[in-house]
């Protein structure tokens, strides 16, 4: 299927960047500054150009392959909605090849078993996938304001249909079961963030913290894009920062942080 491209910016460690439903630029552009110190890899999945399109529909199991190859270097990895799935699922199969996981508002449903709240976001989840924009429109709109897209009251943004276009045919999240044991067992660390706008996704984000022994942090401010709210950059670069100083004093490695 052709391989996906990586765009780096910066220099000193990498952290690597996966997006889930909006591109890098909309989901990352906020961490722009920490390229100072740090080397920004964007990951762009299959169907933001210049990637190539896969070859049926969004599929966390082929992101998690494309991003196999990628963690070589061990890199720190953060990685935002959809984009969680695939990345957790290659840290499961190789959890000594990152050095943290920063995990954003993850769709992991199944974590939260009878939950009204996160069955719903489920259900209305999944007509998105399945139905596009065919999906019943208040339960879309329910959907859009959930994942952040900026829309008024009016008929949606073209942009706004083109995402939604680009997500028809997906493989839903509640099928992704990624062997979470394997990664806490494996003592990576782990920081999962939310941004306070959605009970069903302030659950899910408690029970991946637990699952995976993780710290736990809130954003409020920027909805879905938890990386533009205040204080996230900031507090993520001292979580990168002390998993970096804390191999220093379990290897003796000097730090490359500058």
């Amino acid at each position: 299927m052709g391989e996906i491209v990586v765009v780096r910016d910066g220099a000193g460690p990498e952290v690597l960047l996966v997006h889930g439903g909006a591109g890098p630029r909309t989901t990352w552009g906020a961490l722009a500054p920490l390229a100072d110190r740090w080397t920004l890899a964007y990951v762009h999945r299959r169907g933001y150009p210049p990637s190539p399109p896969p070859r049926e529909g969004q599929d966390f199991e082929v992101d998690a392959l494309d991003l196999a190859p990628l963690l070589v270097g061990r890199p720190h990895v953060v990685a935002h909605s959809y984009g969680v799935l695939g990345t957790l699922i290659a840290a499961a199969a190789a959890p000594g090849s990152v050095r943290s996981l920063t995990l954003i508002e993850p769709p992991l449903t199944y974590l939260v078993p009878d939950d009204p709240e996160v069955a719903r976001l489920e259900r209305i989840g999944r007509a998105v996938l399945t139905q596009g924009t065919d999906t019943d429109p208040i339960e879309l709109r329910e959907f859009l304001h959930l994942a952040g897209a900026r829309i008024g009251a009016g008929p949606l943004p073209e942009d706004v249909l083109a995402g939604v276009r680009r997500a028809h045919g997906g493989r839903p999240p509640s099928e992704a079961r990624p062997q979470l044991d394997a990664i806490r067992d494996a003592g990576v660390p782990v920081l999962v963030a939310s941004g306070d706008h959605a009970a069903a996704l302030e659950r899910i984000c408690d029970a991946l913290a637990d699952a995976l022994s993780g710290e736990r942090m809130v954003h409020p401010g920027a909805g879905h894009f938890v990386a533009e709210a205040p204080g996230f950059a900031e507090q993520l670069e001292t979580f990168l920062r002390k998993r970096s100083r804390g191999e220093l004093l379990a290897t003796g490695e000097p730090p490359r942080v500058r």
